[in-house]
């Protein structure tokens, strides 16, 4: 099956940010069958460093994952973005807030089916937040734009 390569553009919120960069994403797209395509937006996190899931508790203080796609006339969106990794509940007792992360690696997947056999692109951007046990990174987004082909 084919497999369309993307890229993952950076776009630094903050400074501080430009010094570390404990996330690496890589995006790309798999051909599932004639029409489908199974969209892999996938983030490798430094050891010490977590990345927070899309879903948080209701007490949650930080910045969760937010995945946008940039709408596009010949593309229908199935079901939800799933994320596949090792889900991390914690929970800070002094402050008493929880947070649902991923550490190492989480690969965040979304079908997606053409409308017609074209080629086009599928863009948009993940705006996300890293921290380790000690500090937060300002939340930083990265955009993206993978072939359909």
């Amino acid at each position: 099956m084919k497999k369309g390569i993307g890229f993952c553009l950076v776009v630094m919120t903050a400074i501080a940010i430009q010094a570390q960069k404990p996330v690496v994403w890589n995006c790309s797209a798999k051909k599932l069958s004639d029409k489908v395509y199974e969209v892999h937006l996938k983030a490798t996190i430094q050891d010490g460093w977590h990345l927070y899931a899309q879903q948080q508790p209701e007490n949650f203080i930080g910045t969760p994952t937010t995945i946008k796609f940039s709408k596009h006339p010949l593309l229908f969106f199935e079901g939800k973005i799933k994320e596949i990794g090792v889900l991390e509940k914690s929970k800070e007792i002094s402050l008493d807030i929880e947070s649902w992360q991923y550490n190492n690696e989480v690969d965040f997947v979304q079908l997606v089916t053409l409308k017609s056999n074209v080629k086009t692109n599928l863009s948009g951007s993940i705006e996300f937040q890293v921290c380790t046990d000690e500090m937060c990174l300002q939340p930083a987004i990265v955009n993206f734009n993978i072939a359909l082909d």
